[in-house]
């Protein structure tokens, strides 16, 4: 039998996963007040905090990821100290990165942020983003092999920056800051309909069969899945992204990218294990103010949310808006 506080934190997951954030945060706290050294415990916390904009309190409990063996996010072994939100003014600064395409979009808007804090900033990202983040005026690696780079005051990983540097959602830099060139102008509806099959909640915010077909089926709409579009890496899906009117997609890495390029995109959002930065019962985000957020209102059922989806797409397609 588990521990009380094991009991607990089951308990506050199983609220998180269905949206009770109230009631996850109290059986969390309560588990904390029992083993107050839980990482995965004070990780869960803070992922029902986020998911409330609380961030003053959510980032640093967030940070306990590093220590959840699950989770896979080990930091690395570098011989600098790890910035925790000192004066950057002519320091070099060195960002890693962690998680996956979408995550490294949505924090990479704090690199510039740093820059004009008088930083010398060096982001390191996955191979397939390289090209398009050489447009954040920051120095880009990419993360292939064995990687060198010039000796950091700080680092600091990609997924911490934004607890360190901003206070709460109302701060967040917003505007958009990934650009591309069209590759081919004219227009139509991008469609995203299924994310990377590996994440743990592919399950719940994919689209399959006919709710796929449905989305695809939109007014000028054409598929972005890489298989579609041939598509090399990011930068190449930016350039297809920039000549289009609108993005429509699951939560995936692509709603980022759209987002960050300050396109027209609406995202839809499953009931189950709802991501932390869609935050709760709102249709707008302080992350991307260019999106439309259309929530699922039963586990498994996207009916309704489709029925929205071709209602306002055909008003878009008349209107621009």
């Amino acid at each position: 039998m588990s521990s009380p506080a094991g009991r607990l934190h089951d308990e506050g997951g199983l609220h998180k996963q269905h949206g009770r954030l109230r009631e996850a945060e109290a059986a969390l706290r309560a588990a904390l007040a029992l083993a107050p050294d839980n990482a995965k415990t004070r990780h869960a916390l803070g992922i029902v905090l986020l998911s409330q904009g609380r961030y003053a309190e959510g980032w640093p409990l967030y940070d306990a990821r590093h220590q959840v063996p699950e989770l896979g996010l080990l930091k690395p072994g570098l011989p600098y100290p790890e910035w925790r939100g000192e004066p950057l003014a002519g320091k070099r600064l060195l960002i890693f990165p962690e998680q996956g395409f979408g995550d490294q979009i949505m924090f990479a808007r704090f690199a510039p942020l740093l820059r004009d804090r008088g930083a010398k900033v060096t982001l390191i990202c996955n191979l397939l983003l390289a090209r398009l983040f050489e447009g954040l005026g920051v120095e880009v690696i990419a993360a292939s092999g064995a990687v060198e780079f010039a000796d950091p005051d700080y680092w600091v990983m990609s997924g911490s920056v934004a607890g360190r540097a901003v206070a709460g959602p109302q701060e967040v830099p917003a505007e958009p800051y990934l650009f591309a060139t069209p590759s081919a102008p004219g227009g139509g509806v991008g469609v995203v309909t299924q994310g990377n099959p590996k994440h743990a909640n592919d399950a719940n915010r994919s689209l399959f069969g006919r709710d796929a077909e449905r989305l695809l089926a939109l007014p000028s709409a054409r598929s972005l899945a890489l298989a579609d579009t041939g598509a090399q890496d990011f930068a190449d899906t930016a350039a297809i992204v920039a000549g289009l009117d609108l993005v429509v997609t699951v939560d995936t890495s692509v709603a980022h990218l759209a987002g960050a390029m300050g396109k027209p995109v609406w995202i839809l959002i499953p009931s189950l294990m709802t991501d932390w930065r869609w935050m709760e019962g709102r249709t707008d985000s302080p992350w991307y103010p260019t999106a439309r957020l259309y929530r699922q209102a039963r586990p498994g059922d996207w009916s309704e949310v489709l029925d929205r989806v071709e209602r306002d797409a055909a008003i878009f397609s008349a209107t621009g808006r």
